[in-house]
């Protein structure tokens, strides 16, 4: 009989902190789950040292190896091999609270259902702090974009979806060259079809190191504008205020500059509001282009 839950965990050469979400796991209340590693062409001992773990057989483990295609090729693998009703993405860096699978699985048989994406839950620093603010009270379910763009909530969240929405929705393009195409692309897809149920429950503990995407946010700019023009797209299409959709026509204008697109006027499908940013991504392609600096924005 298949668990309830995939943990799924992209990585790529991290074996020197993998272990904590391996630990994490072992700790875990409840064993309704089931963990697929992603081994996104990793050079270092990563496959050594999961072969251990699955021999020493304390939770069940599914190891997929494939040459490097960045994090968004890392998912689109994982979403392939996933068989159980819900997934979440712990990343290499990160590990699960201890009864965050009994939460996850308990929550959803109880409230959950095909009305529903999955769960939205928190994410915390190792010392227990809210990673950006919690989900305000009395909201018990709501899009993901409508909970940034309506509801002000900050910070990166947890998600728990219906594996059959993320299996149903269009992969993520990857690029000749490029290692990064935003993941909040299938999110915004799936936010098109239901809701998530909210869940204000700390479910995972997150680290940002200094080699992860979100502190190398200007470099990943800089390295994959074919990946971010391609999601400002989708995101100006979808983004649930004027300010948002305002926001992501500058960073959509900026990207199709750093690819010579000079055609993004007639390609966008909100004219208006990108004609209005057209200016201001002028004024970023310009900085993210000169500027020496990592990172600009927290979120990509």
């Amino acid at each position: 009989m298949l668990p309830t839950l995939t943990v799924f965990t992209p990585t790529y050469n991290r074996a020197y902190t993998l272990h904590l979400c391996y630990e994490s796991l072992k700790r875990q209340k409840s064993k309704d789950f089931v963990w697929l590693i992603i081994d996104d062409g990793s050079t270092d001992n990563t496959k050594e040292l999961i072969d251990s773990w699955i021999e020493e057989n304390k939770i069940p483990i599914i190891y997929h190896y494939q040459e490097n295609q960045g994090m968004h090729g890392a998912h689109n693998a994982a979403y392939e091999i996933i068989q159980t009703e819900l997934n979440v993405c712990i990343d290499s860096d990160d590990y699960m609270a201890d009864d965050a699978v009994e939460k996850i699985v308990e929550f959803w048989k109880k409230y959950g259902g095909r009305q529903y994406a999955g769960i939205v839950g928190l994410d915390a620093t190792q010392n227990g702090e809210v990673i950006g603010t919690k989900i305000p009270e009395g909201i018990k379910e709501s899009t993901l974009s409508n909970l940034y763009g309506k509801h002000k909530v900050k910070g990166d969240k947890k998600l728990v979806y219906r594996t059959e929405l993320t299996k149903k929705t269009p992969p993520y393009p990857v690029f000749p060259g490029e290692k990064y195409c935003p993941l909040s692309y299938k999110y915004i897809l799936i936010d098109q079809k239901c809701p998530l149920l909210v869940m204000n429950e700390v479910l995972c503990y997150v680290e940002y190191l200094p080699d992860g995407s979100s502190l190398n946010m200007i470099n990943q700019y800089k390295k994959n504008p074919n990946g971010f023009t391609f999601f400002r797209k989708v995101a100006i299409q979808y983004a649930p205020t004027f300010k948002e959709r305002i926001r992501e026509s500058v960073h959509y204008v900026s990207s199709s500059l750093m690819i010579g697109n000079h055609k993004f006027l007639i390609e966008s499908p909100k004219l208006f509001s990108t004609l209005l940013a057209t200016p201001f991504g002028i004024l970023l392609y310009l900085y993210i282009t000169r500027t020496n600096k990592a990172t600009v924005l927290k979120n990509g």
